[in-house]
C-alpha cells in the first residue's frame, strides 16, 4: 500500500498544538474550527508517507491556519476521536499531537476564511475541546510548560 491510505486505513491522524506566549506572559494556544461541525480542535489530518510525522503535523497548522514555527519531533500525547465522513458514518481514529512553537502567522494559506481560529489561554482552549483525551493534553502541556519555566 503507498501514500497515505495506509494511514488512513488504521485512522491516524498527525496534530499541531500551536502554542505562543501572550504579551502577559501566558501560554495560548490555538484552536480551530473543524470544516464539517464546526467543533473546536487542533489542527490535524492525514499524514503523508514522504514526511516524518512532526513535519506532517507542521504541514496541517500552515494549510488550516497560516501558522509556521518549530516543531517538536515527539509527540506530546495521542488521543483517540470519531472522526466523521462526509457519508454520515464516523470512522475511530486517533491523533498524534506535536507541540509547536509559533514564529509566524502567514497572511494568506489553503484553508483561510473555511475556518475559525482562536487563540485561548490553556484552560480556557482545554475547556472548548469535546475529546476528552485532547482535553487532556491540552492541560498536562500547561503543566509541563510550566515546570520548564520554574527549572
Amino acid at each position: 500500500m503507498t501514500g497515505p491510505s495506509l494511514f488512513r486505513e488504521h485512522g491516524q491522524q498527525v496534530a499541531a498544538l500551536c502554542w505562543r506566549t501572550a504579551q502577559n506572559g501566558a501560554l495560548e494556544v490555538l484552536l480551530i474550527t473543524s470544516l464539517g461541525s464546526k467543533r473546536w480542535i487542533l489542527p490535524k489530518g492525514w499524514p503523508e508517507r514522504e514526511m516524518n510525522l512532526a513535519d506532517n503535523a507542521a504541514r496541517e497548522a500552515f494549510e488550516e491556519a497560516g501558522i509556521a514555527g518549530v516543531t517538536d519531533p515527539h509527540p506530546i500525547g495521542v488521543y483517540p476521536y470519531l472522526k466523521e465522513r462526509k457519508d454520515g458514518g464516523v470512522t475511530a481514529c486517533s491523533a498524534s499531537v506535536f507541540a509547536l512553537k509559533v514564529e509566524s502567522q502567514a497572511a494568506d494559506w489553503p484553508e483561510k476564511g473555511a475556518r475559525e481560529l482562536a487563540w485561548l489561554p490553556l484552560a480556557q482552549a482545554a475547556a472548548r475541546v469535546t475529546e476528552p483525551g485532547l482535553r487532556q493534553i491540552i492541560l498536562d502541556f500547561s503543566k509541563r510548560h510550566s515546570l520548564k519555566r520554574a527549572g
